[in-house]
């Protein structure tokens, strides 16, 4: 029994390596593209957390802009992608699964019930449904 190896012609090499970079490229400049839509900015119509004098907003930034972002729309922090607070999963739990998660903490996650007081942990959660989602608060309709 013989094994025939097909040794590729130098043209159809260049022609496959001209198309990978072609791809790459492609995929570089989506990249960049995305990453400056975003920029850590509030897009437009959603409440913007640095321009906002709230003192939940003041929380926000110096306990979980590090991670979540300026605007909590999430950020890649040491290959892992944090997730946003406006969209996504977040955006699914109920103001009391923020407020548990919050205060016990859910790996990555840190826990905040001691650097918090229980009211700020309360008021964090509603801030984040209320303001970054633009969910109604509990009975409000919107």
């Amino acid at each position: 029994m013989s094994v025939k190896f097909r040794v590729p012609s130098p043209k159809s090499n260049t022609k496959d390596s001209r198309r990978k970079a072609k791809i790459t490229l492609i995929c570089l400049f989506s990249a960049l593209a995305i990453s400056n839509c975003s920029n850590g900015k509030a897009k437009r119509g959603e409440f913007s957390i640095a321009e906002s004098k709230s003192y939940e907003a003041t929380l926000f930034r110096q306990n979980c802009a590090i991670c979540h972002g300026r605007e909590g729309n999430g950020k890649e922090m040491s290959d892992k992608l944090i997730p946003s607070l406006r969209y996504g999963a977040a955006a699914q739990k109920s103001e009391e699964e923020l407020y548990l998660q919050i205060k016990e903490g859910k790996l990555p996650m840190p826990a905040f019930k001691n650097q918090l007081t229980e009211e700020e942990i309360r008021n964090m959660a509603r801030f984040i449904r209320r303001d970054l989602q633009r969910k109604p608060e509990n009975g409000e309709t919107k």
